[in-house]
């Protein structure tokens, strides 16, 4: 099998190793690298979103030939490939000097991925996530192959009215102007993999994005040999009903695991991060019974190869498929595997319910499990003490392992800078050293809020081109519309950024509750406060789509006099300049309904204070001295908790100046937020975990 680059012949050969650097994904978290295709050519890096390969096939040759006679240039370019081959094949990594008990390679398999906003196949925190671990492991060394699903058709990008409803827009996701390449025979024919749908068979062809180190093969139903019906099958994601859901998931597991042994792979270790591919578990229990064991045998041989992380503390949130549809596309499975079809069903099925429970069969089938912070971890335990009756809830067997973010990627440029000044110019070998970030602390104060302001005039900059945008394409109504979108917000005032998915557990409307209290601390004249707001609500969840319609009336509502905004169609590149421009992060989730949450985490990072519930990630990281918790039993409470706190704590502190502007007890916040963030919360902590507890340490055994 192979995957081979295309040809781009107006390339000079001085720098033609250039398409090589665009499609590793490596780039997108090497600050010289993406330099590099800035200094290409700024208004196409602008206008592609920041997508070498587009920036390829649409650049003048003579921009090229004049690049490659530009001395500084070429001196950038082979700094770059110099980077780029020593990272590449580097003998010396983290993974490579601990002693591990066997040869190792895992396979992570994840519904999405989010790397970079030109490869669209992501929604929200599980992909971004998927993507951060990726990298990560791509740094440390250690040996993983992702798996996952291309979807034609992305996850839609967001259109907001001047009424506040949401319109969901799909455009098809152009694969010959994205970082990913085409799996081929080794006769140049596409690679092409069979998964049984029930009666029917589905082909897929397979794609591969190169993240560093580390390969991730996306699955693609959309080609020529399928029916038109099969062709749709994962044209979207988390599109279509029941069925569709079902079919995309036997695409992801089951096919996930056919196109690694296509592909020649052997993987040790099967990691299922959330249940949706979970039927990984089936294909590898038929392999089992294939070579001659009797099911018992297999189910215990295929329990060692799997491990299995949860995202959600919610069982509503937990995907299941009725009995009937399980019976419809798996009868041939049962029979092959020698069991009745009841046996089946009880791999998936909770002992309280007529259903298939995707978790249920995740827990059953893998030898260790993980929610993914401290206090998920309990609340796992306890949701889930069912399938385990006989034990107390302290030792149901899914231990915590907190998520963490890629560090490279989240941190702005302007703020690296200031970090190599304090930390050292390698302090990212490193970054999961807690010592390492004390220096932070040492930071001027003055050179991190004049940083910090200017990442702010950035984000402001970019709200009000993006208003701009709107207005002359004709996609603004009104004057009000126009505002609605952030034009009239002010550098100078306190700014607070709500922006997740807009789930009815998130309460976005949560700091809207008590609007005539709001409206004084907002309109201050002496020292003014605004909001912005961000996200998507899913196209199905028509009380997601309200609660985001409140929010847009507020914004578009003249009492409101631009203090309040709302940003359109938030992506990876929307969330770069919230989560380093605002002053102050919000989250406000109904306990005990955050796993995690990784958004606060990006944040912190860049020295912004969190104002959040403690939960998820909060509940750990909170320490009375980098951010503010939100107290309250009920919504009434939280709201007056969150009003009391801006009034009494936030606001003040905020415009607290010495003679010179500088505001000293702000920036002390700022810096015990990045230190207490910095290692603890890093991906590369994460990851260390992961292939210590999960993939080949002490690992906590699932049973019966």
């Amino acid at each position: 099998m192979k995957v081979q680059i295309p040809d781009y012949p107006d390339v000079p050969e001085r720098i033609s190793r250039i398409p090589e650097i665009a499609y590793n994904l490596w780039w997108s978290w090497h600050s010289s690298a993406r330099d590099l295709f800035r200094r290409l050519d700024r208004t196409l890096w602008n206008s592609t979103q920041h997508n070498p390969v587009k920036m390829l096939q649409d650049i003048a040759p003579e921009q090229l030939t004049a690049r490659a006679e530009d001395a500084h240039f070429l001196a950038l370019y082979t700094s770059v490939i110099r980077r780029l081959d020593k990272y590449m094949d580097a003998a010396q990594t983290w993974f490579s000097g601990e002693p591990w008990p066997q040869k190792m390679l895992v396979a992570y398999f994840c519904a999405e991925f989010g790397i970079h906003n030109s490869l669209p196949v992501y929604s929200g925190g599980l992909g971004l996530l998927a993507g951060d671990t990726c990298k990560e492991a791509s740094d440390l060394g250690i040996p993983i192959v992702g798996v996952g699903s291309l979807y034609p058709q992305g996850y839609f990008h967001q259109k907001v009215g001047a009424d506040g409803r949401q319109e969901a827009i799909y455009s098809r996701f152009e694969t010959d102007s994205a970082p990913i390449l085409p799996v081929l025979n080794n006769d140049g024919s596409r690679l092409l993999v069979s998964v049984p749908l029930g009666s029917n068979e589905v082909q897929i062809a397979v794609w591969r994005v190169q993240v560093g180190r580390i390969p991730i093969y996306l699955m693609d139903t959309d080609i020529a040999e399928n029916e038109p019906w099969l062709r749709d099958v994962s044209a979207r994601l988390y599109g279509g009903d029941q069925h569709v859901r079902l079919r995309q998931e036997i695409i992801l597991g089951m096919g996930g695991v056919r196109v690694l042994r296509a592909l020649g792979h052997q993987p040790t270790v099967f990691h299922i991060n959330e249940g949706h591919a979970a039927f990984a578990a089936l294909e590898l229990l038929l392999e089992q019974v294939r070579a001659g064991l009797p099911f018992k045998k297999a189910l215990e041989e295929t329990r060692r190869e799997l491990v299995f992380s949860t995202h959600t503390p919610v069982k509503a949130g937990h995907d299941e498929f009725s009995i009937h549809m399980i019976e419809e596309y798996f009868q041939p499975i049962w029979e092959e595997l020698g069991i009745t079809r009841e046996e089946l069903f009880q791999l998936g099925q909770p002992p309280d319910r007529q259903a298939f429970s995707m978790t249920v069969l995740a827990l059953r089938t893998t030898r260790a499990a993980n929610g993914v912070s401290e206090k998920h971890g309990s609340v796992s335990r306890e949701m889930w003490h069912e399938l385990w009756p006989n034990l107390p809830v302290s030792e149901v067997p899914i231990i915590s392992i907190t998520n963490g973010v890629h560090v490279p990627t989240w941190i702005s440029p302007e703020l690296v800078e200031l970090y190599e000044r304090c930390m050292g110019p390698y302090w990212w070998e490193r970054h999961d050293d807690l010592a390492l970030w004390e220096k932070v602390l040492q930071l001027s104060d003055t050179e991190l809020w004049e940083t910090h302001l200017n990442l702010k005039g950035k984000m402001l900059a970019f709200l009000r081109e993006q208003a701009r945008q709107k207005w002359v394409s004709g996609g603004v109504a009104s004057a009000n519309h126009l505002v609605g979108f952030g034009t009239l917000l002010d550098r100078e005032a306190l700014t607070i950024g709500f922006a997740r998915r807009f789930a009815t557990y998130k309460r976005a409307t949560l700091i809207l509750r008590d609007l005539p209290r709001l409206m004084r601390i907002l309109h201050n004249p002496w020292r003014p406060v605004q909001i912005i707001f961000a996200g998507k609500a899913h196209p199905a969840d028509e009380p997601g789509k309200f609660l985001l319609q409140q929010v847009f009336e507020s914004c578009a509502s003249p009492n409101v006099a631009g203090h309040i905004a709302f940003v359109e169609d938030y992506d990876k590149h929307v969330a770069h300049y919230l989560l380093t421009g605002v002053d102050v992060w919000l989250n406000n989730p109904l306990p005990p309904n955050e796993a995690s949450g990784t958004s606060g985490q990006k944040a912190a990072l860049n020295g912004i204070p969190n104002l959040s519930v403690r939960d998820g990630w909060w509940y750990e990281g909170y320490n009375n001295r980098n951010g503010w918790a939100i107290r309250g039993e009920d919504d009434d409470s939280m709201a007056a908790s969150i009003y009391d706190i801006l009034e009494n704590e936030i606001v003040p502190l905020y415009y607290d100046r010495d003679p010179k502007g500088i505001p000293r007890g702000w920036t002390s916040l700022m810096k015990e937020s990045i230190f207490s963030v910095g290692a603890t919360f890093s991906a590369r902590r994460m990851m260390k975990e992961y292939a210590q507890l999960l993939y080949a340490g002490e690992l906590v055994k699932a049973s019966d």
